[in-house]
């Protein structure tokens, strides 16, 4: 009998272990879910193969971008030009390929300029005294209430010429705002913290500071803006180009192939806005999905580093 109440009581344990064993193994399976379902692979995979395509437009395209055929203007989508051809007689799924990159260089160039600028503007603000700190951040308020558009039309007329690089230096310079109040926020909060007191009486320098203790706290705030940033330079070049203030029709970008926009609406010729427009509103909502991933992901990794 006392093998038996020993056997049923070890067969009991056996059977509860398992439980456990299998609840275990179904929390990190659901961890590793919740992990793959928050990953926007879709918008990962079409932003990939749209960067790729305009970095390989060359063996994608079945006509010169720049080559003006003015015998087949305004043709509509067919099997010789997928995407049919604009006013001037250009294929516009060449156009759309070779044009990306310089809206995708636009993009990443000017955010590069923005995201060092407001970083560093943003820093110093914050490890400055309280009265160069207002200071700064009143200088940060009024361009804030100035018109974007108006200081982009300002800067080119300081710096002079539509090209892609002159374009996406006004526009990093225009957008690095937001990101400076929120590294001047972030910094003053840690500036008196005990590891940075440290390395300042260790003899450790600014860009040591920025380097080692500032960017790893501050990094998850900006990483959303950062990528942000990207879109809204592409979408900003789109915009001037389609006013007819940014890149002219001879530099092939989405944001100057939409420039036509206004005569095909007049035409009927539709397939000149659809696909540019198509193709625009894609990568800035991959653009945007991505960001909005890498926030909710980094905010948990660098906080309190």
């Amino acid at each position: 009998m006392e093998e038996i109440v020993l056997n049923f009581q070890s067969s009991d344990f056996d059977i509860v272990d398992k439980k456990k064993i299998c609840i275990d193994f179904k929390k990190i399976e659901n961890k590793k879910l919740s992990r793959i379902r928050g990953f926007p692979m879709t918008s990962v995979v079409i932003l990939m193969l749209i960067v790729i395509s305009c970095l390989c437009w060359n063996v994608i395209s079945n006509y010169d971008p720049k080559y003006m055929d003015l015998i087949n203007c305004n043709i509509a989508p067919n099997k010789i030009f997928y995407f049919g051809t604009d006013s001037m007689g250009r294929d516009i799924f060449s156009n759309i390929w070779y044009g990306g990159r310089v809206s995708l260089f636009i993009g990443i160039f000017s955010t590069v300029i923005s995201t060092f600028i407001g970083v560093m503007y943003g820093c110093i603000s914050g490890m400055s005294s309280q009265w160069i700190d207002n200071l700064m951040m009143k200088a940060t308020e009024l361009l804030l209430s100035i018109p974007s558009i108006l200081l982009i039309i300002f800067m080119q007329s300081i710096i002079g010429g539509n090209t892609p690089i002159s374009m996406a230096i006004v526009i990093g310079i225009v957008s690095w705002t937001g990101i400076a109040k929120v590294v001047r926020s972030e910094v003053r909060q840690i500036r008196n913290s005990e590891y940075i007191l440290s390395a300042k009486i260790m003899g450790g320098r600014f860009f040591y500071i920025l380097r080692r203790h500032l960017v790893p706290n501050f990094m998850a705030s900006i990483m959303f803006m950062v990528v942000s940033n990207i879109a809204s330079a592409i979408a900003t070049e789109s915009t001037l180009s389609f006013l007819g203030i940014g890149l002219p029709l001879d530099i092939i970008s989405w944001g100057s192939m939409l420039s036509l926009a206004q005569n095909a609406l007049l035409s009927n010729v539709w397939w000149v806005i659809l696909f540019p427009g198509l193709f625009l509103i894609i990568t800035l909502i991959c653009i945007a999905n991505i960001g909005n991933y890498l926030r909710k992901k980094n905010i948990k990794k660098y906080n309190n580093l």
